[in-house]
């Protein structure tokens, strides 16, 4: 049931990618700060540029994939493949786990916002994240 939700609720909102980055930039201005296309600009001047869509499609494709792969045990190296290529990205670059963990905040923000979010959602949602985080944050201090 829990996966169901999950995959239920993204499904409505994964094609919002611009406005997903838009929430987490506008909740988190640190966070765009380490992206060097993004540091120092207005962010409602840059929603609509094309590289601003690139790297907000590469977020939620990442999301994508993890939850298109979630569910299945034998998906689990496949998950951690991809949260070990995201600290390796992101981590020289000097994001954080505090980071990563604004970015699941300003997520949850949006996702409240624009699906039914109640009690088992969250739970999925929750259960998905945690583990997700976990396979990240093990990766970030190797």
């Amino acid at each position: 049931m829990q996966l169901i939700a999950l995959k239920k609720t993204w499904s409505t909102v994964k094609f919002n990618e611009v406005d997903i980055l838009y929430a987490v930039f506008k909740a988190y201005p640190d966070i765009m700060a380490k992206f060097p296309q993004f540091a120092g600009k207005d962010l409602d001047s840059i929603k609509d540029s094309a590289a601003f869509a690139t790297h907000a499609t590469r977020i939620v494709s990442f999301l994508s994939e993890v939850i298109s792969l979630a569910g299945s045990d034998a998906n689990i190296p496949a998950i951690q493949n991809l949260a070990k290529e995201l600290a390796t990205s992101h981590k020289p670059r000097g994001v954080s786990k505090d980071q990563f963990t604004e970015f699941r905040t300003a997520l949850f923000t949006y996702l409240k916002a624009h699906i039914n979010f109640d009690g088992p959602t969250e739970t999925a949602w929750t259960l998905a994240l945690d583990t997700t985080y976990a396979m990240l944050f093990s990766a970030m201090d190797s």
